[in-house]
């Protein structure tokens, strides 16, 4: 009784924390085809999001990304997108969900095409794992957009949960299938200096503790733009005639 009690205020939870809100601005947008063309299999799509939830993680992270998404490719047009949310769990989502939306493209560099089947497969096999909406405390860290955590808790904080590798964003799944083919994403650097030879040892960080931002930062990562993929020419663009508008004048007393 107690459980399914729990389970009922969880769904509450999430359908409120899903909500869209009034604010989201989207800014120069890729034209969905364009965006499809510059999409391969492994690509990790970074969304600025617009709802509850994407706000408070925006903050926690101090970042502009607040989900994302693996690209699977597939045979439907526009290709195959897997992610998870508070919801539906891991499922698989068109691209076309996220037209309107300020997106980047993220690509692993150096994989062989084994490795990226690999990540692929791993991403696939988790399609139906589900959110544990019975941690209401989980879920409700999020209810404050801004909560007032000292900003070196907030990643940890970001992590804490059931232990269900879905959570509330999908980075911890995608990092958890790069690290399953020791693909690093933002790894711990040890140096080792014997005999005045320095070596970088890398120590990979447990996948509960990436956010989206990571793939962005990562190093290992080369970032995307379609609009430069497909050619972008600035003298081919049509500008308006009138020029750019004047400031306001402000009135006041100079001091």
């Amino acid at each position: 009784m107690f459980d399914r009690l729990r389970s009922l205020i969880g769904r509450s939870l999430a359908a409120y924390l899903e909500k869209e809100t009034a604010r989201y601005r989207s800014f120069a947008l890729v034209p969905h085809d364009q965006l499809s063309r510059a999409l391969c299999p492994g690509d990790v799509l970074l969304v600025e999001g617009n709802t509850r939830i994407a706000t408070a993680i925006k903050y926690l992270t101090l970042s502009t990304w607040s989900h994302s998404a693996f690209f699977a490719g597939g045979n439907q047009p526009g290709g195959e997108l897997i992610e998870a949310d508070l919801r539906h769990g891991v499922h698989a989502a068109p691209l076309s969900k996220y037209a309107g939306f300020n997106t980047r493209i993220c690509r692993p560099v150096g994989l062989q095409p084994a490795e990226i089947e690999r990540v692929v497969v791993f991403m696939q096999s988790s399609l139906g794992r589900n959110y544990d909406l019975r941690n209401v405390v989980d879920l409700a860290r999020y209810l404050l957009p801004q909560p007032p955590v000292p900003q070196r808790w907030r990643r940890h904080m970001l992590a804490m949960g059931s232990g269900d590798p879905t959570r509330a964003i999908c980075s911890t799944l995608i990092a958890e299938a790069f690290q399953s083919v020791r693909y690093p994403i933002l790894p711990e650097i040890w140096k080792k200096c014997p005999e005045e030879r320095c070596k970088e040892i890398l120590r990979i960080r447990h996948h509960s503790l990436f956010v989206p931002r990571d793939f962005d930062l990562s190093p290992y990562f080369r970032v995307v733009k379609p609009t430069v993929e497909a050619g972008f020419d600035p003298y081919r663009l049509t500008w308006a005639q009138e020029g750019p508008p004047r400031p306001e004048r402000v009135v006041g007393t100079a001091r």
